[in-house]
């Protein structure tokens, strides 16, 4: 085979000429554009055609032929109505309105707070009553020293056990048979019509009274809950000034008593029963079980529970610094004497400059 002789061809391979085609299109150099075309420098150095070597340089080539584009968005001028200023007086007025509505407080917590004032004697008054009212108490009087027996047969014991019948019936929800159908020893009906019928009526008046105190409690159950998530010391405030109310209260209802113990005891009972419907014999199961020296004791306790819980509620929530935030006396004192101190020592400072 000689240099001259022709080359056997592969019949794989590919036998079509290549030329100088590129193999690709992006290789192929890009047309020649109206930005080239307005640049004659670009095409002197030789960069005629060459497309961005990066991506950022092939944005700037974009934006350089779209031209600059056109603001979205453009700022209002000032009108002539935004430059005028209210009158002083409006501005005052303004000024002043914004002031009130900081300091105002709202109307709720002074509610729930005059509740709690007003609801706190009566509460503490039934709650003494109810305690009185109890076989304990009953227990304490018939055998202390000094308590008047009874004349007509009744030993301790079996004032004891009527009595206790008789407070029960206050506090149950019996009929007036769970008095009217007790006998004694001989089997005699221990109380008679009209006590029964007296004792029914005291029952009306304490179960009355007994149910307006638990809704009191509920309602300052309610209050308490509110004003301690609402008003910083409003219990405190509450209860200080219902303390207040019930020591004036049973202080001017003992010194009514004091000076006159009958009458306060008979004007007491015209209030809630009937004339001539809590009078009774000096035989009557009543007056042998319950004989004045109960009823004037049954008032001195609850009038000492009332004026205790009452004075150490005023003890416990007095407004004293502390309890309303604020520093004590010495502390406040040394606080603005120091302030003082800085303020004349910044005028001196500022004298001798």
């Amino acid at each position: 085979m000689t240099e001259k002789s022709p080359i056997p061809k592969d019949p794989d391979a590919d036998n079509h000429d290549e030329g100088d085609e590129p193999a690709f299109e992006w290789m192929k150099p890009a047309p020649k554009s109206a930005a080239a075309d307005a640049r004659p420098d670009v095409a002197a150095n030789g960069v005629e055609g060459r497309q961005p070597e990066t991506r950022a340089d092939r944005k700037a080539a974009e934006a350089a032929e779209a031209g600059p584009e056109p603001a979205l968005f453009a700022e209002p001028l000032p009108t002539s109505a935004l430059q005028v200023r209210p009158p002083e007086a409006e501005v005052e007025r303004r000024n002043h309105e914004r002031e009130q509505a900081a300091k105002a407080k709202p109307i709720a917590p002074r509610i729930f707070q005059v509740l709690l004032a007003v609801f706190y004697p009566v509460v503490v008054l039934v709650l003494a009553i109810r305690a009185v009212a109890s076989p304990l108490f009953l227990w304490v009087e018939y055998y202390r020293p000094g308590f008047p027996g009874d004349g007509y047969g009744f030993n301790a014991d079996d004032r004891m056990t009527y009595g206790s019948y008789a407070l029960d019936y206050l506090s149950n929800w019996s009929g007036p048979r769970y008095l009217g159908e007790l006998v004694n020893q001989n089997g005699e009906k221990l109380f008679k019509e009209g006590e029964v019928s007296h004792m029914a009526d005291v029952k009306t008046v304490m179960l009355s009274a007994f149910g307006a105190g638990a809704l009191m409690i509920i309602i300052c159950i309610i209050a308490m809950i509110y004003l301690r998530k609402r008003s910083t010391g409003g219990i405190r405030r509450g209860l200080f000034a219902g303390s207040i109310i019930t020591l004036v209260l049973i202080l001017g209802l003992a010194t009514l008593a004091v000076l006159g113990w009958q009458q306060f005891f008979t004007d007491f009972h015209h209030v809630f029963f009937a004339n001539g419907t809590w009078t009774f014999a000096l035989d009557d199961t009543l007056i042998r079980l319950f004989p004045g020296q109960y009823w004037m004791d049954s008032g001195i306790a609850i009038a000492a529970l009332v004026f205790v819980t009452a004075l150490l509620t005023l003890i416990f929530t007095w407004p004293t610094r502390r309890r309303r935030g604020l520093a004590p006396k010495n502390k406040a004192a040394e606080e603005e004497s120091t302030e003082a101190d800085t303020e004349l020592g910044t005028e001196v400072g500022a004298a001798g400059k």
